[in-house]
């Protein structure tokens, strides 16, 4: 703070004359050298990048001396191969693509991550024909309404049935590393349903499959679902949500039910751009990190509803964003329940990239074969750290505080590892710094 005092002058013999002045407060604020203040980001039109989409609306990069521009693209392929070529300078990403581009699975680079976008936020859904053969096979309440979570044991019949007539039981999913493939392929084994294997030879991850899983991009789900290409799909929002609106389907489970709080989407830019822009890094991970705040107050989300509906970011309609956005979720038509953390974007330490979140993902890459042989679990956290950076979004959160933007106790006192948990729809135990003995728990899958 600096201060202008009040004073008098006596000019030319005249009165004395009173200039008042002010006190000026300077802006709490660390400046960093920013040394690349353009940048371009990408994302794909889910409900989960809106902490880009705040951070640019509310002004909070500009706040950094960033002058962002975001873009849609049009699949996650698509994201990976622009960030790792240079066309993105970060982007918005599936967990498992800078994890899988690290070990070994798919196009390989050197991307790192240092900021979590958010927790839950994906669903499963089926179509009308299929939910009617499941339905009578669900538990119900008193009121005759289904008992949530729902388990993969009311899908078994309904596959087996398919197969007595000859026709292959499909789904869809987003890609092969994506949280989503990973979730359907944990609901449907946790139930003895197999949902196929990679191999080195075989990367469509369909061996010994009772469920065909395959790729198609989020935007397109419904549209595939109601096609009949697929009989039921795991996206993100609003995509779950548009198959209830538009009457061509009915969600079953979120991976809320599945994983209680998992991570779900990163923010991705390559080592080589955090290494030649280190302050810049920070900037970015600094307004995004007010973004997720920003967004977990729950007097903003109608508003990110609307700023979510432009074209330019989701695209979809403010009804269909707000029936998650809002704190609910409507399972089938008209069964609409409290879901308060479907959508998490800041509470529970979401923004942290922790090293067991990532770790998970390395598991069930082994567990279902992209992984192909069989790694010391001292190569789990190796690999992992060089593709989480929590040290990165400690600066940026550091300076936060020191700002006045975020408060000291929201920085969580960690090694980087969160406790055991049993938080899945099956109840097994998965502890990080155990991954081998965590892959070797499952009926279903590689054994190590």
């Amino acid at each position: 703070m600096y201060n202008i005092f009040f004073f008098t002058t006596n000019a030319c013999g005249g009165k004395d004359k009173k200039v008042e002045t002010e006190t000026v407060v300077e802006p709490k604020t660390a400046t960093l050298q920013i040394e690349k203040p353009q940048l371009t980001f990408g994302f794909i039109k889910l409900t989960d990048m809106a902490p880009l989409a705040i951070a640019k609306e509310k002004g909070f990069f500009e706040e950094e001396g960033l002058f962002v521009t975001v873009e849609a693209q049009s699949n996650w392929k698509n994201v990976l191969d622009r960030v790792i070529d240079g066309q993105l300078d970060g982007s918005h990403m599936l967990a498992g693509q800078p994890i899988a581009a690290g070990a070994g699975f798919g196009r390989q680079a050197e991307l790192v991550t240092a900021y979590s976008m958010d927790l839950n936020g994906n669903g499963i859904t089926v179509s009308n024909d299929v939910w009617a053969k499941m339905k009578p096979n669900v538990p119900k309440d008193a009121e005759g309404k289904p008992i949530h979570p729902i388990k993969a044991d009311a899908l078994k019949p309904v596959i087996s049935s398919y197969k007595n007539s000859g026709k292959p039981f499909k789904m869809g999913m987003v890609f092969p590393v994506s949280t989503h493939n990973y979730e359907i392929r944990y609901w449907l084994a946790a139930s003895g349903i197999h949902p196929g294997m990679y191999t080195a030879e075989n990367v469509q991850g369909q061996i010994d499959a009772e469920v065909l899983l395959s790729v198609t991009p989020p935007p397109q789900m419904p549209a595939t679902l109601e096609s009949g290409t697929i009989y039921g799909y795991c996206v993100g929002e609003p995509w779950n949500q548009q198959a209830v609106f538009k009457g061509i389907g009915v969600p079953v489970v979120t991976n809320y039910d599945i994983w209680k709080n998992n991570p779900e989407k990163v923010f991705v830019m390559t080592k080589k751009f955090v290494e030649e822009n280190p302050n810049t890094a920070i900037a970015v991970t600094k307004a995004l990190i007010r973004a997720g705040k920003w967004l977990d107050e729950p007097a903003n989300r109608a508003e990110a509803v609307k700023i979510l509906s432009k074209p330019q970011y989701v695209g979809a309609p403010e009804e269909v964003l707000a029936n998650s956005m809002t704190g609910t979720f409507e399972f089938e038509k008209g069964d609409k329940r409290s879901m308060p953390d479907f959508n998490v974007f800041y509470k529970y330490n979401a923004t942290y990239p922790f090293y067991s979140d990532g770790i998970w993902f390395l598991t069930q890459m082994r567990r279902w074969g992209q992984i192909t042989e069989k790694k010391p679990a001292a190569w789990y956290e190796e690999t992992i750290k060089k593709i989480y950076k929590p040290e990165i979004w400690k600066k940026a959160a550091d300076l936060l505080v020191a700002e006045g933007k975020i408060p000291a106790e929201d920085i969580p006192t960690t090694d980087g590892y969160k406790p055991a948990t049993t938080d899945f729809i099956d109840g097994n135990k998965y502890d990080a710094k155990d991954p081998i003995g965590y892959i070797n728990s499952f009926k279903i899958g590689n054994k190590d």
